[in-house]
């Protein structure tokens, strides 16, 4: 249904589209003047503005004009119960989606045409979500997992999934988070509606505030129009906000009242609207401690966890790489139009034995490479990267290895721990570097001075050291 704005000096042309529009399920307000209308299309996003032409303090062209300018996707339909060619032509130039003549037929034909707009605007909101979602993949077709862990994770999805209470998943990166969320609103009443995502770590508060909340003309520099907010956007249906840890303590004060009182206020505005909204938050940042050092509001958490969810590391469930494998075999396989049908034991092997600090989307991106190199019908063990292939060579010689001495007394001690075929310690050196940095990254949760001292190391050599692997 469409948010109306009627705009008539005339009381029974008024009374009467507002009746008729409310009953068919539209929201409808109304203004009896050019001068109030433009305050409200200042203030509100409208679907519609039904606009007389003639008013006493301005004409309804010029309120079609104005309206163009703040609000650009707002349909303007013009009435008039003194129809000229010249008042015809200028609502078509101006950009008027219908001219209508005031009389018997008036609501004949209006009628169809507010359906019309309704209909073509909701289409191009489900066009568009819909092109979203095939950017992506959803539902539980695509978490893969048939370890215990992964079992009790589906149950939970399909329990909390009905409801409508809000959900906090935690996990490491790449554990695939925004999947599970995905899952869980597809799962719901809500399947129909719109699925929007947003990572509160990508943006700058002022930036985020915008985005959530949206913004009226001339809100801020470079606010040209009026523009709904991902809240407003998401109405009905679910928000799913990634690295929620990773937002400002003045933007979590703002999140709390919306998530407490339902309701959204635009940057710029006095207004408030209300919004029903899921909101399914995600973070990889440790909440307790986050609360304790005062980086995150307690009162917030309480707010957003009512449901928590925690994925495990895909080192937890290393029952599942081999179906994961498979299945993004499969998937790059045929995108790449190559007839790659499995992938060699041996490689396997490597691949359960790795611990896959990027988790899912690590081992997802290493199989795509595997598929992009392989000139075979399998993937082989040297089609994976050498940090792979280097963890499987140090398991392997520590097992061989275990209960027996370091050395032998003659400069032979640790012999097994080098590959057969030799290695360039240069480079190895440089790899083991590498990880250890993104290691201690992943663990401070982005934080440089507490990845530095994880390491032992000073601030300054740590900088040193990322910027030369470009971390």
């Amino acid at each position: 249904m469409a948010h109306l704005l009627v705009v008539d000096d005339e009381p029974s042309i008024s009374e009467l589209l507002e009746i008729s529009f409310r009953k068919e399920g539209h929201k409808v307000e109304v203004v009896s003047n050019g001068q109030a209308a433009k305050r409200r299309l200042a203030a509100q996003v409208f679907d519609i503005v039904i606009s007389d032409i003639c008013m006493p303090d301005m004409n309804g062209v010029e309120l079609l004009q104005y309206s163009k300018e703040v609000s650009p996707s707002t349909i303007f339909i013009l009435i008039t119960g003194v129809p000229t060619v010249d008042t015809a032509i200028d609502a078509v130039n101006f950009g008027a989606d219908r001219y209508v003549v005031k009389g018997d037929r008036l609501l004949d034909e209006l009628r169809p045409a507010v359906k019309r707009i309704a209909e073509n605007q909701a289409l191009r909101k489900e066009a568009g979500e819909l092109r979203r979602q095939l950017r992506r993949f959803t539902g539980f077709d695509h978490i893969i997992g048939a370890s215990p862990k992964m079992r009790d994770l589906f149950d939970l999805i399909e329990t909390i999934a009905p409801q409508s209470s809000r959900v906090l998943i935690t996990g490491e990166s790449g554990t695939g988070k925004e999947l599970v969320a995905r899952a869980i609103h597809e799962n719901s009443a809500r399947a129909k509606a719109p699925f929007i995502t947003i990572n509160c770590g990508a943006f700058p508060e002022t930036l985020l505030e915008s985005e959530l909340f949206g913004y009226l003309r001339g809100s801020f520099t470079g606010a040209n129009e009026n523009r709904r907010g991902l809240f407003q956007a998401a109405d009905g249906g679910t928000l799913f906000m990634d690295e929620i840890g990773n937002m400002s303590l003045t933007m979590q004060v703002k999140l709390y009242r919306v998530l407490q009182e339902g309701k959204v206020r635009p940057l710029g505005s006095t207004e408030e609207s209300d919004v029903d909204v899921r909101v399914i938050a995600a973070t990889n940042k440790d909440f307790a401690k986050e609360i304790a050092e005062g980086r995150f509001r307690e009162d917030l958490y309480y707010r957003l966890s009512v449901i928590p969810i925690h994925l495990p590391a895909l080192r937890e469930r290393r029952e599942d790489i081999p179906l994961l494998a498979r299945s993004f075999l499969d998937r790059y396989s045929k995108s790449m139009g190559k007839k790659i049908e499995a992938i060699d034991p041996e490689a396997m092997r490597r691949l359960e034995v790795y611990d896959w600090p990027g988790n899912v989307r690590e081992l997802e991106n290493t199989i795509e490479r595997a598929v992009a190199l392989e000139s075979s019908a399998r993937i082989s063990a040297d089609a994976l990267p050498t940090r792979i292939r280097d963890h499987y060579q140090e398991e392997v010689s520590n097992h061989s290895g275990n209960g027996h001495s370091n050395g032998d007394g003659n400069g032979n001690g640790n012999r097994s721990i080098l590959p057969a075929e030799g290695l360039d310690l240069e480079v190895y050196i440089q790899q083991l570097e590498r990880s250890f940095l993104l290691a201690a990254m992943e663990r401070s949760g982005g934080v440089r001075t507490r990845a530095a001292d994880t390491l032992k190391m000073s601030y300054r050599s740590f900088r040193h050291y990322a910027k030369k692997y470009g971390i």
